[in-house]
This record gives structure tokens, sequence and C-alpha cells, in this order.
């Protein structure tokens, strides 16, 4: 092997074993970026190798950290983080949740298909997995419990409803995805909405045919109200604000009033008079959510910034073109390679968060899909079909992922907010169920890529 190949290898086994020491994965990024770019350094020098490494490359990384500062797409992140905290404070879920609940109350398995639709509304709210998840958990659990649901189904529609943040626009993953493959936010965002659509209303009908099987694994409540007129308008009245902020999003940036970076200063702003007007704002609030927004944004960034030093250099030692050959050289035809990668993406799910994952290893694997020579229709409207489908594939299956025992983080998010009593297994029996549909969803998405491109081209073309 030649050396530019062996300190490939040897960046990636570095990035794998320093992951498990605990320190932060910015550090681990950057740190091996400077080191891998000295050994190349040191072996031109001593080895009279030409491995094209030396403290230039180093100094590319500036120019590449004042491009990510001065991208304007990137100016989304904090602004939709600092939506989601806002909603999360304002009391906006709450609201939906005892509305809804009398709305499905005669429902056997309402409860649980009340907090699926909480779920989606969340995840168009917030696009923050770990939020949604803990929100819902702290919020229904409790209820689930005392109406006498079974443990496992409980525990599985919490946290398969929690990680739809990672899918349904206006995503934050989907924002840097969209910046690291070069492609439009607004094709990703449209893209998202049938794949995300698609999967709630699976889980719906995965929750409601389980009650009608098993009834005592979802009781109805003792005390059934009748639905009636005031029932409804009290749901349309809980519901309409966060729905109005919701098409006030997304829809401007459908109907290309608004980019996506002006689109998500609406979404902070409407967030924050919601939550004046549910009374929920004080200075209080304000710090605490401008906390949260601080330290997530500065995560992403510190992760940017690292992950552009290991990129860089990896790129510089033709890592790319590497990992090109390999993957393309499989023996199993394009839709075998893709399994293969979405195989290797489920895995990274595992010990990386989406954020790495989005950072290193998307951009890797873009040409990959490109030289596949996919026929995917784009209508003659979307760029890059075959990327913007790719994309829906790979969040789907990061979301699968994060679900997956015994590592998903979602699993560990709740966990964190059940009471003492709940044990880990419980919220592994009750996944499986939710995993299974999102595998059979991820398939459907394989074989069918209009749904992931019909809207996009419909709405532009």
């Amino acid at each position: 092997m030649e050396i530019n190949e062996l300190l490939v290898i040897g960046m990636f086994v570095s990035f794998i074993l320093l992951l498990f020491t605990g320190i932060p994965v910015a550090w681990v990024l950057g740190g091996i970026g400077v080191v891998f770019a000295g050994l190349g350094y040191l072996a031109d020098m001593y080895l009279d190798t030409i491995t094209g490494l030396d403290f230039l490359t180093l100094g590319l990384v500036v120019n590449r950290i004042w491009k990510i500062m001065d991208n304007w797409i990137l100016v989304a992140l904090p602004m939709f983080i600092f939506m989601g905290n806002m909603l999360d404070k304002s009391g906006v879920a709450e609201r939906l949740m005892s509305s809804m609940q009398e709305l499905f109350g005669q429902v056997r398995g309402g409860l649980a298909v009340t907090v699926t639709l909480i779920g989606v509304i969340l995840a168009a709210s917030t696009g923050i997995i770990g939020a949604s998840v803990v929100l819902l958990g702290v919020m229904s659990l409790p209820a689930m419990t005392k109406q006498g649901y079974s443990m496992p189904l409980a525990l599985g529609t919490i946290a398969s409803a929690g990680t739809l943040g990672i899918l349904i626009p206006p995503s934050i993953m989907l924002v840097i995805m969209a910046d690291q493959l070069g492609l439009s936010v607004g094709d990703l965002f449209m893209g998202a909405v049938f794949p995300g659509l698609m999967l709630g209303a699976m889980y719906v009908i995965y929750i409601l045919t389980v009650a009608w099987l098993n009834p005592e694994s979802a009781p109805l409540p003792q005390d059934v109200k009748k639905v009636t007129w005031g029932t409804v308008v009290k749901v349309l009245k809980a519901v309409t604000p966060t729905l109005f902020l919701i098409f006030s999003v997304l829809g401007s940036i459908f109907a290309g009033i608004a980019t996506p970076t002006e689109a998500s200063g609406v979404g902070a702003l409407g967030a924050t008079i919601l939550a004046i007007y549910y009374r929920k704002f004080n200075l209080k609030v304000l710090k605490g959510v401008l906390g949260d927004t601080y330290n997530t944004t500065s995560y992403i960034f510190a992760i940017f910034i690292g992950a552009t030093c290991f990129a860089l250099v990896l790129r510089e030692l033709g890592g790319d073109e590497l990992i090109e050959s390999f993957l393309t050289g499989l023996p199993f035809g394009p839709y075998g390679i893709i399994f293969f990668i979405l195989g290797m993406v489920f895995l990274l799910g595992f010990f990386l968060d989406w954020i790495e994952i989005t950072l290193i290893i998307l951009p890797l694997l873009a040409p990959v899909i490109t030289a596949l020579g996919l026929d995917i229709n784009g209508y003659g409207v979307v760029d890059n079909p075959e990327l913007v489908w790719f994309v829906m594939l790979v969040a789907m299956t990061l979301q699968t992922s994060f679900l997956t025992p015994p590592v998903g983080f979602a699993l560990f998010y709740l966990k964190g907010v059940c009471p003492p009593e709940v044990k880990l297994m419980e919220i592994y029996k009750g996944v499986i169920p939710f995993i299974i549909l999102q595998i059979l969803a991820l398939l459907i998405l394989v074989f069918w890529p209009q749904l992931v491109l019909w809207l996009p081209a419909y709405a532009y073309g």
C-alpha cells in the first residue's frame, strides 16, 4: 500500500479509537487532522515520499473556517434552534396534549395516537431529537401509565415519535446536509415532507391495529368524554397558532418568498410571539432559551471546525478517491452498493452523532452516488435528483439507527426521563416494531424515489 493510503486508514482508525476515550469529538477531529498533516510532512522529508501535505495544508483550514463563518445558509441553524427551544418553553406541547387527548379519548389507543401526532408537530417545530423525546417522555408517559397502557407500547411510541425531528422539516440536519452537498435547502425540505408524513401515518396505523388486536395494551380512559363541537374548537385553538407558524416558515421557503435563513428568522420571532401570547415569556425564559441555543450552536460549529480540518487533510491525501474506488469496485451493482452504504451509515449511527456523519462521511459518499449512473427522475426541475433522494435515505437510516438497541441515542434520552422502575429492556421491546416500520418505509423510498422528488419538482416546475 502507498503511504497516502496508510495515512488515510490511520486517520479513520485513530478517529474510531479516540471516540471511546471521552475526548470531545471536535478536539478529536481537529487534532487528528493536525497530527496526520505533520506525519505526512515528516514522511515527505525523511522517507522520500510525496503525500502532498505540508504547513500550507493547515493554512488552508483557516480559509475553510472563514467560509463556514461567512456562510449565510448556516445562519439558519441558531435561528431554528432558538425557535425550537422557545416553543418548548412556551407550553405549546402541553396545550396540544390536553386538547387532542379529549378529541381521541373515545378511540382505543387514542392517547398513543395523540403522542404520535404531537411528535409530528414538534418535529416540524423544533427539528431537535433530544428535545422532542425528552418533552414527549415527561409530558405523556405519566398519562399513559395512569391509563394502563402496555409499557413497551408507550415507550416505543414516545421514542419513535420523538425521532421524527431528524426527518420532518425544518430539520437542522437537512440544512447542514444541503450546505455540505451544495443542494437546495428547499428541495430537501420538500423532499422530506411525504416520507415524514408517511412514517407518522404508519405509526398511527400500527398503534390502532395493536389496540384493536390487544385491547388490554391500550385501554380506554375511565372517564371518557363525548366529543363535541366545543372539543373540536378547543383543539383548533390549540393547534392553529403552531400550525400557522410552521406554514409561515416552510410556506415562505416553498413559495420562494424567503430564503431558509430569512424563514428561520421568521420562525424565531413567531415562536417568541407565541410565548408572549401564552404568557410564558419572561426574562428567565429568555435567558434559558438563549443559553440552550448558544450551547447547541457552539457544539455544532466546534464540530464544523474540527471536521473541516479532518476532511481537508483526508482529501489532500486522496481519501475521497480511495473510498470512491473501493465502493464503486464492489460487485453488488448500483442498488447493492447503496444498501451497503446505508448499512455502514446505520452502524456509524450507533457511535457518532448525525453531525459528524453529515460533515465527514456524507461528502465522501456523494461522488460515489453520482458515479453510479442511477437514472433517478428529477422531472427536469430538481438539480442532482439522485443526491436529494440519497439524502432522504441517509436521514431515514440515521433515524432508524438512533432507535435501534443497544446504543440508539433516543433510547437513552428516554431512559433519562423515565421513572427508575422502567427497565431499559422494556424500551428495547417497545421500539422493535417501530424499527421494522422504519425499515419498511426505507425500502419504499429506495424503490419509489418519486415520493421524495415529486413535491419539489411540482412546486418549482
